[in-house]
């Protein structure tokens, strides 16, 4: 029994003891305290419903878990989180004192502190709440302590953020509080002025050589400044401190500038597409995949943008371009590159130890601002490796400008020699010219005298041509003459007898023929439009068709015959109607296309039609003898 006593008490001690809390004693000389592991407590209330009369109530002060780790976290975002800290005051404490929060992307902070009655007083502050209402224009949260007095106080703090947050409590007399802020923005100033010297600097660099390494230097430093004063919470102070939502994408959209524009402004410093192609390919590939993940950060998830490790992997890229680029291409300035991507890399690293609150033996300072200084020394390195570009640069363009005027020198000397040697051949050849000119007289007595003896040669050819020029007018007299009897020999055969094909080709031997002897034949009386009844005309789109002046009405030369519709070739078309003639419609379908070279079935349906129109005209074609077939060509109605 007696052991069973002892081993329960020794449990209950033990219990008390885990969950018992630090009790932070101050007095009237503690101007300063930073709050961590078991001077905080902490409980989640999930369903963050649990008001500060329950929170404070005895039934919930022993269900407070000493805190694990350097600082507090809100290791479940969806759920609210109260903290509590112990204070005793030794003295009474003539100073204003604060309590302040650091970690500015806590969206909901509300404090309850004791006042000299024992009531607690409320009040609350955000990045969620306009900046306005915080009880000074800083950028961390403030609460002002309403008692100092002598004693042991409770102060309760209920946080809500929907980002991982450090919960850093300190406590500050008023006086300390001014000496800090004035201090880190006296560092800020700097720090925001090197960006900006930096910037004009290399924004006149880009305006006088026009490099464009330069314009996204400026970009990638412009992202730096934009992501600082967005994690900073200076933004919120100055630029939009009525619009509270702008908080959750600043910091996303600057990361996303500092990652593109840095692969952008490695790609063009180091010459990466020349000299490492598969590196370029990489940067141009994890632009792209970063560029989508920001959309779907912007448009889909903005809680996306907290995961800021990702950024590790350009980072990680372009250093390791950079090393490639120095040890494997020896290309200078790719050194201080590298460098500065070290420090930059080590600020990175450090930060994201700090965030996970794994550097207890790293100052605070160093802890929080790492990457701060990381992106400092790497723009000043980032400065000297464009510093060693331009002056190696500059030596190249040195030894270019030695070499050109060597070599105008040397073209110098040649230019000397050539005119030497030019003014010795001009001389030699002045004496030549002057001998040809004398012989070239002698020439031009010998060449008149011949030329003499051209003109009367001259006179003679002129009297013969004369002649001959009669000759031909009289055998061009003749030609007319015998072209005239051969046309009219050929007529004679064809309304004579019966011709093959090729002979009646020589009458009729192509289109344009045959739509001349129609055209003559259906307008021998004389036009008139069928539309309006004009009487002038011009010529339409196709040969030998008529338009009408008045009205632009177009007849063709096919229309009102009987080849209208023709679909095959119109001279075999008037050789089929000369056939069905002479033979008076005898003459078989199969005999046609063996003469004409076409189907049967054609030749069939033609000679249908013209053996029809030869039945409706047997009376006017009696006595026409062998050219009445021309007779079938017309309509009636023409």
């Amino acid at each position: 029994m007696q052991f069973r006593y002892i081993a329960s008490l020794v449990c209950v001690l033990c219990f008390f003891s885990a969950h018992s809390q630090t009790t932070v004693v101050l007095n009237k000389n503690s101007y300063e305290h930073i709050f961590k592991s078991k001077e905080v407590v902490a409980l989640e209330d999930s369903t963050g419903k649990l008001s500060f009369d329950v929170i404070s109530s005895k039934a919930y002060q022993n269900k407070f878990i000493p805190n694990i780790d350097y600082y507090p976290k809100n290791y479940n975002r969806n759920a609210t989180y109260w903290y509590r800290i112990k204070v005793k005051f030794e003295d009474d404490v003539d100073k204003s004192s604060i309590i302040e929060f650091f970690d500015q992307v806590t969206d909901y902070i509300d404090a309850y502190f004791p006042d000299t009655n024992g009531n607690y007083v409320h009040a609350k502050s955000g990045a969620d709440l306009p900046f306005k209402e915080r009880l000074f224009q800083h950028k961390n949260f403030e609460f002002l302590i309403k008692n100092t007095q002598k004693g042991e106080y409770y102060y309760y703090f209920k946080v809500k953020s929907k980002d991982k947050v450090n919960v850093i409590i300190v406590f500050r007399t008023v006086e300390r509080f001014i000496q800090y802020g004035l201090t880190e923005y006296l560092t800020y100033g700097l720090f925001y002025g090197m960006i900006f010297i930096f910037s004009f600097h290399n924004l006149l660099m880009y305006l006088a050589v026009r490099r464009r390494q330069y314009l996204y230097y400026i970009l990638y430093i412009l992202s730096v400044g934009l992501y600082e004063v967005s994690i900073d919470g200076i933004a919120y102070q100055y630029l939009w401190p009525q619009h509270p939502v702008w908080n959750e994408y600043a910091y996303g959209i600057a990361l996303f500038c500092i990652s593109s524009f840095a692969m952008i402004f490695t790609k063009e410093l180091l010459h990466v597409k020349q000299k490492a192609p598969t590196f370029f390919k990489l940067i141009n590939l994890i632009l792209i995949l970063r560029l989508l993940y920001f959309l779907v950060c912007l448009f889909y998830n903005p809680d996306w943008f907290k995961y800021k490790f990702i950024e590790f992997i350009p980072l990680s890229v372009g250093f390791i371009t950079g090393i490639h680029i120095l040890w494997k291409k020896k290309y200078r300035p790719a050194r201080f590159f590298v460098v500065g991507y070290s420090f930059l890399f080590l600020g990175f690293i450090i930060k994201i130890i700090h965030i996970l609150g794994y550097a207890r033996h790293i100052p605070g300072a160093l802890g929080y601002y790492s990457l701060s200084f990381g992106f400092l020394l790497e723009m000043i390195f980032l400065s000297f490796a464009i510093g060693d570009q331009v002056r190696i640069l500059k030596r190249k363009k040195e030894n270019a400008q030695k070499q050109i005027i060597k070599q105008m020198q040397l073209n110098a000397e040649m230019k000397d020699n050539l005119n030497r040697q030019l003014e010795a051949k001009v001389e030699q050849r002045t004496r030549e010219v002057k001998q040809q000119a004398v012989a070239l007289m002698e020439q031009n007595v010998t060449i008149e005298q011949q030329n003499d003896e051209l003109l009367h040669k001259n006179e003679l050819l002129q009297q013969q041509a004369e002649e001959i020029s009669r000759m031909n007018l009289l055998l061009e007299k003749d030609n007319i003459n015998l072209k005239t009897n051969i046309e009219k020999v050929t007529n004679d055969r064809v309304n004579a007898t019966e011709l093959d094909f090729d002979e009646f080709s020589q009458k009729y031997p192509d289109k344009e023929s045959c739509y001349k002897f129609l055209a003559e034949m259906k307008w021998e009386l004389g036009y008139s439009c069928l539309k309006c009844g004009n009487t002038n005309y011009c010529n339409g789109k196709a040969p030998y068709n008529r338009r009408c002046t008045k009205c632009a009405y177009e007849e063709s030369v096919l229309h009102a015959t009987i080849f209208e519709n023709n679909r095959i070739p119109i001279n075999k078309a008037f050789y089929l109607v000369y056939l069905m003639y002479n033979s008076k419609g005898a003459i078989s379908s199969h005999k046609l296309s063996e003469k004409l070279g076409i189907r049967q079935s054609t030749c069939w349906a033609y000679a249908v039609k013209v053996k029809k129109v030869m039945d409706e005209r047997k009376k006017s074609l009696k006595g026409s003898g062998k050219s009445g077939w021309s007779k079938l060509v017309l309509e009636k109605n023409v």
